[in-house]
């Protein structure tokens, strides 16, 4: 799917509040808005007439911020043109101020587990797709490894520090710890791909997109992944493009990373 400049008034999904407190309010101007903070825990539906799927969207930001149009919207728009009914996920980010406090480290999974619960209540018969990109894809392996009443069909996840910013199997070497320590501990607690460690590897089909020389994301992470994959013989579609840069969401054709679109499109097809 070409990147499209739709209009902001074409792009606002149904808010669906899963928490108390206040509305989330955006950053930015369309397309680059982002939640620099977050309040409350939100869904954001973008449905279509007649479903076959449905999926949820894991936008990066470092779990400090949440790139809600670049890793949200657009993937849920491309993810609508596919018959699949799309939600965002607009969860809290671990160490952000909170009304008693700070939020606790496992916020996101926390928020995400309630965003799946709400699937399962009001549309279980849809197959799922858990869609993370950045630190949402890594967010979607975590929730890849969940064990909950309505199981995905797979997940697809591109550019995802999954695994090599855990305290023991940094890339590069020796790199500080990620400030907030509720980041640097939420990173240590679910190293997505290590099968040597507790829920390292998830059990349901993944899609993966990378770029070979990504100096935010060493592609270190999904090589790790690939390797705890062949052990218990998991199912791993990975795709490591060789001048894709950081970031390349659906926007960036600049080399055949333009693909991967397409690919994951006939990957989900696959799974359905």
């Amino acid at each position: 799917m070409a990147y499209v400049q739709y209009r902001e008034t074409s792009v606002e999904g149904d808010v669906i509040p899963l928490s108390d407190g206040v509305p989330n309010q955006l950053s930015g101007s369309w397309p680059d808005r982002s939640y620099e903070t977050v309040r409350r825990l939100e869904l954001h539906a973008y449905r279509v007439a007649e479903p076959k799927a449905q999926a949820l969207i894991y936008p990066g930001g470092g779990y400090l911020k949440l790139m809600h149009d670049k890793e949200g919207v657009e993937v849920a728009l491309w993810l609508n043109s596919l018959s699949i009914d799309a939600y965002v996920v607009t969860h809290r980010l671990p160490g952000s101020s909170a009304a008693d406090g700070v939020h606790p480290k496992d916020i996101a999974l926390t928020d995400s587990l309630a965003c799946l619960d709400y699937l399962h209540r009001s549309c279980s018969h849809l197959p799922l797709f858990h869609v993370g990109l950045s630190s949402g894809g890594h967010l979607a392996g975590v929730m890849a490894c969940q064990d909950h009443p309505l199981a995905a069909k797979g997940a697809v996840i591109a550019y995802a520090p999954l695994n090599a910013n855990h305290r023991d199997y940094k890339a590069p070497a020796g790199k500080p710890d990620y400030p907030p320590a509720e980041k640097q501990a939420f990173y240590n607690d679910w190293p997505i791909g290590i099968a040597a460690l507790p829920h390292g590897m998830p059990k349901i089909p993944l899609f993966l997109a990378y770029a070979l020389h990504d100096q935010s994301v060493p592609v270190d992470h999904v090589l790790n992944l690939i390797r705890s994959a062949q052990q218990p013989e998991r199912e791993v579609d990975a795709h490591i493009f060789g001048t894709a840069p950081h970031g390349f969401a659906l926007r960036d054709k600049s080399g055949t990373h333009a693909v991967w679109t397409k690919l994951a499109e006939e990957w989900m097809a696959q799974h359905l």
